[in-house]
Parts: structure tokens; sequence; C-alpha cells
């Protein structure tokens, strides 16, 4: 059999041939939401990725022949390694055919690009970013992904956990649940009493979001989101940037009405943002691989997608015991269902996070997939 060569990109015909290489592994799998190709091209480009302004990366193929049959990125996150204190390379856009010989030569290339730059272990798989595309699927293959969150092969599980290379669990897995907004269970009536308690003393006031002042917004979510995942395992914040970016990029597409602030005493103590799941308008246009498909992607997006995806319920952690959260998943699911919303994702939250996963049992949400991160030492 052709020996396995795994080479960096390094001209146009590679380049596309990276960013496409997905369909290749997934064309047949009815649940794969293809990426936006105009994505990934910005994603990996360093004059316009976000990324590129506190890191590095280099992008590969594993060619057999003259087949492409993996990609993988190293990439050393400067601004992160810093405030953990170690040197750790972020490895993501992995993708390989299902053999085990391909896999190993892709993770060879990088630790060989870690060692090149003295980091000192492995961490992935992310695509250049924390919150895009995290992990592994390990659970959860009846439903399609929701908004940035990935989906991978069965086979991909036995490349960390059967292979030769000593992956571990980076952590503990991150879980998505679902919540069905036509239920009208007891634990749905009694969340809904005790909010009504919580408007009437009047304490909590619950807002949509003013995007015409998103960066203001945004710094408002800045802060509360640093001081409400401090306590997870290695938290190291979110860099001001990226958190720009991503809420400039949910202001395209989002229902002011639906992101909602939380605020004591005119203070934002809580953030709680619902978002219209469009990878359901991604799974009809493919990619978007010709200038039409972006026309028909913008009419699908502006019509009514029944799936929510909420990112995020945090509460500044001085402010855990007041019904902070109790109000705003009630507020979000009266205004969701006035807006003719069936089904939310909610998504991601680590198993290990010692308050939400218990939140969301007690209000009703169920997990309906799971995702693991894995870490390899490599000095």
């Amino acid at each position: 059999m052709t020996s396995i060569e795994v080479r960096p990109v390094r001209n146009k015909s590679e380049h596309r041939t990276f960013i496409r290489f997905p369909w290749r592994i997934y064309k047949d799998d009815p649940l794969w939401v293809p990426p936006l190709l105009s994505d990934r091209r910005e994603r990996i480009d360093p004059s316009r990725g976000v990324f590129f302004q506190h890191g590095e990366a280099e992008f590969f193929i594993a060619w057999r022949g003259n087949t492409p049959v993996g990609t993988i990125s190293a990439a050393e996150d400067t601004w992160a390694n810093e405030r953990r204190g170690y040197k750790e390379c972020m490895f993501g856009f992995f993708d390989c055919i299902d053999d085990m010989e391909v896999a190993e030569a892709l993770f060879n290339k990088v630790i060989e690009w870690a060692r090149s730059r003295n980091l000192q272990r492995l961490f992935g798989p992310f695509n250049l970013d924390y919150e895009d595309s995290y992990g592994v699927l390990i659970e959860g293959r009846d439903h399609p992904p929701a908004l940035l969150c990935g989906h991978t092969p069965p086979y991909y599980q036995r490349f960390f956990e059967d292979g030769s290379f000593p992956f571990y669990k980076a952590r503990g897995d991150n879980l998505a649940f679902e919540v069905d907004f036509t239920e009208d269970s007891l634990d749905r009536q009694k969340l809904h009493m005790l909010a009504e308690r919580l408007r009437k003393r009047g304490r909590i006031k619950v807002r949509g979001a003013d995007f015409s002042n998103w960066q203001e917004e945004a710094d408002r979510v800045y802060v509360i989101i640093n001081e409400a995942l401090k306590h997870l395992t290695d938290s190291i914040g979110w860099n001001r940037e990226v958190l720009h970016s991503t809420v400039k990029n949910f202001v395209r597409i989002a229902d002011p009405e639906l992101i909602l602030f939380a605020e004591i005493d005119g203070k934002p103590v809580g953030w709680f943002p619902g978002i219209p799941n469009f990878y359901r308008a991604l799974q009809t246009v493919n990619g978007a691989r010709y200038p039409w498909d972006m026309l028909r992607l913008a009419f699908l997006v502006r019509k009514k997608i029944p799936d929510l995806t909420i990112k995020s319920v945090l509460v500044l952690p001085e402010y855990w015991q007041t019904g902070v959260a109790v109000l705003m998943f009630d507020e979000m699911i009266q205004r969701a269902k006035k807006k003719g919303y069936i089904w939310s994702d909610l998504s991601l939250t680590a198993e290990d996070n010692p308050y939400t996963p218990d939140l969301a049992n007690r209000l009703g949400a169920r997990i309906y997939k799971r995702y693991r991160t894995y870490r390899l030492d490599i000095e």
C-alpha cells in the first residue's frame, strides 16, 4: 500500500482541498451540517482570521499518493498559553478516513510542529476557537448538531482512545441539552410559578439586548462571562477581541428580544442568549459554494426557523442563589413560544460544572449530545 505523507498547505490548490475535505468524509451522513466555505476560508486566513490576532497556526493534509485522506491543524494560542502558565498546542480541523495509520500520521505531524515550538502538550480538537466544533461526538447521533457544535463519525473516538498515542480526557465531557417548549410538565409549571413570584418582587429585571449599542453590550457580556466561568477547571476567560467578533456575528442573525440580560439595581448580573439555529438552513445550501447559494441562505435565515440554540447560561457567582437563572429561563420560554419556537438546544456545558447541568435538569432539559476533548503530553 502507498505510504502516507503529511504535508503543509502551501498553494491555492491545496488550500481548496483542505477547506473542502470534509465533504469526502460526511457526504453520505444525513446529520452532518456542511460548513460555509467562505467562513472556513476566512478562519484559516492569517490576514482575516480572528485567531491570528493572538496566535499562529499551520494546516496539513495527509496524502496517500495523489489522494487526500485527512486534514489537521496545529496552533499556538499565545494569549491563552500566557494565561495558563504552560505551553499547549491546540489541534483541530481534524477529519480523516477510517484508517488508524492516517490518523496517527496526522497526530505525528502536529507533535512535530508542537515540539519545534517547545510546546508541552496537545489539546483538542477545536477549529482555532475553543467554542467552534468542540471535541469528538461521543453520544447523540439521532439529531443534527446545533450552531457551533461539531459532528464526527463514530470511529474518531477509536483514534484517540485505542491507538498507540496515550491521549487522555482533557476534562469532563461537554453536554448539549434539549428543551421542548411545547411541554407543560409539572417541573415547568413550578418553574413558572417561582418566576412569577420573582417578577412580583421586582428586584430582578430581565431585558432584551440593544443591538444599536452592541459593542457596549459585548463589554457587559465580557465582564459576566469571565466572572461566571472562572470557577471551572482550566478556565482562562475569554479574549475580548474574540468575544466581540462572536457577538458581532450573532447580531446579524439574532432577535434582540431573545438575547436576555438580567439586572439587579441596574447592574448586569446574568446573560442568556437565544439564537435561531440556522444550521437547519446551512444543511440545505451545502456550504454555499456558489454566489446564488448565499442569496438562498439569506432567504432561509429570514424565514421562521422553529429551533433556537442557547449557548450560555451565565450568572455572576454571587447571584447564583437569587433566582436570576430561573427568571431568565422562564422569560426565554415565554418569549420564544410567542415567537413560534418549539425546541431549543442548550450547549455546551461541562459535566463537571457544579452549577449548569444541575440547573438544566431541574428545569426539565434533557441531555441529547456528549462531546469529548483530549490531551496528549509530548515533553
